[in-house]
């Protein structure tokens, strides 16, 4: 009899500890649901992509638990599968973030050939806003994307300054700043807007042929400081399959 209600007893509290880890997982997902489509609607706002955060979802987390169930299948060690659902559940993020670079790095080129055009608009007699909208029809995307978007908040009523600044809020980088300012400062002083631009162009031309010098004279270190970091790792792995006696201690 005492055996039996032992038995009830521990029955009971496992069910009770089952029922609060279930409860404290579906918070969880709820939670991390939340905020994951909550971060790709932003990013995807910020790429100027258009899909929905809630498939998205649904897809990482199909991935998560594939992935995880292949690794455990392939390994049988719970730890390798556990490791690989979070690095399948910061990926979105890091995607993103590569996106994102890419997309600036993209938009930082064709700054120079931007400016020059809008320099020449503005020898024509047209005015910044003329100009931009002009330019803005013949650019490709990225750079395109982002003066639509300043003139669709210019006709909504934001002023050009506004609009200008949100441009620099939008793609924090250098030259789209010295961009801003050099706009700004030709449409309140009211001077030579196209000798500022040309100037302007000019600046922003060397700027990124010294970085992309600076990239090339560095990617040999860069490349030498990863194979010193993983030779050690490689070294362990093949002395594993040479000695696995004498590594196993």
């Amino acid at each position: 009899m005492i055996v039996i209600a032992f038995t009830v007893v521990i029955a009971a509290a496992v069910a009770l500890l089952v029922w609060a880890l279930a409860d404290l997982g579906s918070q969880l997902l709820v939670a991390w649901r939340t905020r994951f489509t909550r971060e790709t609607h932003h990013n995807l706002r910020e790429l100027f992509l258009f899909a929905d955060p809630s498939r998205l979802y649904a897809i990482n987390l199909a991935l998560m638990v594939l992935v995880a169930a292949g690794a455990w299948m392939l390994t049988h060690s719970l730890t390798v599968a556990l490791v690989v659902a979070v690095l399948l559940a910061f990926m979105p993020r890091l995607v993103f973030g590569r996106l994102r670079r890419r997309r600036i790095d993209r938009i930082e080129q064709q700054l120079p050939d931007a400016l020059l055009m809008i320099a020449g608009a503005a020898k024509a007699g047209l005015s910044l806003v003329s100009a931009v909208r002009q330019v803005s029809a013949e650019l490709p995307p990225p750079l395109s994307q982002e003066f639509h978007l300043m003139q669709h908040e210019q006709r909504l009523g934001v002023t050009l300054d506004d609009s200008l600044e949100n441009l620099s809020h939008r793609v924090p980088v250098q030259s789209v700043k010295l961009m801003v300012s050099a706009m700004r400062i030709a449409s309140e002083t009211g001077g030579g807007l196209a000798e500022t631009l040309d100037r302007t162009a000019a600046t922003l031309r060397s700027q990124h042929a010294m970085e992309l010098k600076i990239r090339a004279l560095t990617a040999q270190g860069k490349l030498q400081a990863w194979v010193v970091g993983l030779l050690p790792l490689f070294l362990l792995w093949a002395l594993m399959k040479m000695e696995p006696e004498a590594m196993s201690l």
